[in-house]
């Protein structure tokens, strides 16, 4: 069975997740320990549709399908083999009718799927700017880790676009860019609600940082206690009422 949803170089890795593989190709950007952190964050209500702006090769439309109970997950991802990787691993795990994988520009969403049309927005996208740090020699490990395709700006305006008043925005991002990230979230109408820094172990500083955001909510931002990767056992299902 697997034979014919790999191509040459690919590998199907397990998720140890109710059974879920993933297509991935080494040379390629491969998911790491900050989508499942997010996966883990991501809280949203019974029947929810969910929109992954940048999905990559599908990694959190794959977790969030087991951890809440969405109605239905739409990955966009910008890189045709890398969507088409993604589209691969939804018909492996035989989930087309809660999954959509869309090859498209994220920007073009609100055109593809109407303005506020989303419950939330998951996202976990570059994290630097262009210009700043070393540039990757390959191409799709470049697109994923710097901002070549997409600023943090034009990623919080679209997603603003698509979710409905009220609707949940989720990212993974880094401590550094924090003020860059509450100032566009409320210059585009997503007022921060929580935030979680995450850090190595106890006594390194934090390396990343988990936001939440509420479409037209009211100003009040809840700081989370630290979380420890090196602590850190991944499964929290994605469920809550009271955000």
């Amino acid at each position: 069975m697997v034979q014919p949803f790999l191509k040459e170089g690919e590998r199907l890795d397990d998720l140890q997740l109710n059974g879920l593989k993933i297509i991935q190709k080494p040379d390629c950007f491969c998911f790491g320990i900050d989508a499942v952190l997010l996966s883990d964050y991501v809280r949203v209500e019974k029947n929810s549709r969910i929109i992954d702006l940048g999905t990559g090769t599908g990694i959190l439309p794959l977790l969030l399908s087991v951890k809440t109970k969405a109605a239905h997950i739409t990955g966009v991802e910008i890189q045709p083999d890398i969507a088409d990787m993604a589209k691969r691993s939804v018909e492996y795990n035989k989930l087309s009718e809660r999954i959509q994988i869309v090859e498209s520009d994220f920007h073009n969403a609100a055109d593809w799927f109407g303005t506020k049309s989303f419950d939330a927005v998951v996202t976990n996208p570059p994290y630097r700017k262009v210009g700043t740090g070393l540039i990757n020699p390959s191409d799709n490990k470049a697109i994923s880790r710097h901002e070549i395709h997409c600023s943090l700006e034009s990623l919080i305006s679209v997603s603003s676009q698509v979710l409905k008043d009220f609707g949940r925005f989720f990212m993974i991002h880094i401590p550094e860019r924090l003020v860059d990230i509450f100032y566009c979230m409320r210059k585009y109408r997503i007022e921060p609600k929580s935030m979680r820094l995450v850090h190595p172990k106890p006594g390194k500083p934090a390396n990343l940082v988990l936001v939440y955001g509420l479409k037209s909510g009211n100003p009040q931002l809840t700081v989370e206690e630290p979380l420890y990767t090196i602590d850190y056992k991944p499964g929290r299902t994605g469920d809550s009422y009271d955000l």
